[in-house]
């Protein structure tokens, strides 16, 4: 089967994992879609982490929309993630934890303000019949903004390997 790559990546608040899958799908080519939660969040920057804490510490999975892709078409994943309270945002949780990547490569990337905390982990954990492979993280100013932190030369690369 020859390989079939999409980008899959949620994004909120700032939009900085947006950038960099936009920047992916510039380069690669590759299919793009967004994950969406089925209830936006909403309010203040501030309100929307203090939410995000709370469904991290409760360990909830929003219900998230239809990609309008069938990922089954795919062979390779580049999964995009901001990191929420050192893990994963709980709407990536909620696509990785309900599907079955057995036989297909997943690259995750994260972004983050200073604290990557064990986000690749998680999602190794969770993808065990996955194979994980080039996982990269991005980082931006520890504020919550959108200045990148990263060498963009890094990223380059990054995405070039791919």
């Amino acid at each position: 089967m020859k390989e079939k790559t999409l980008i899959i990546y949620y994004s909120q608040a700032r939009g900085n994992t947006k950038r960099i899958a936009e920047k992916i799908h510039r380069v690669t080519g590759f299919d793009m879609v967004r994950l969406d939660t089925v209830q936006p969040y909403t309010g203040s920057y501030q309100e929307i982490v203090d939410q995000g804490k709370q469904e991290v510490n409760k360990g909830f999975l929003p219900q998230i929309k239809s990609l309008g892709v069938d990922i089954s078409a795919y062979n390779r994943l580049i999964v995009g993630t901001p990191t929420w309270w050192y893990t994963m945002a709980p709407a990536v949780r909620t696509f990785l934890a309900s599907n079955d990547f057995t036989g297909k490569t997943i690259v995750p990337f994260m972004t983050h303000g200073g604290w990557p905390g064990h986000v690749m982990k998680d999602i190794k954990d969770i993808c065990k019949r996955a194979v994980i492979e080039k996982e990269f993280s991005i980082q931006f100013d520890s504020t919550g903004g959108d200045t990148l932190v990263t060498d963009e030369n890094e990223i380059d690369v990054w995405i070039k390997s791919l």
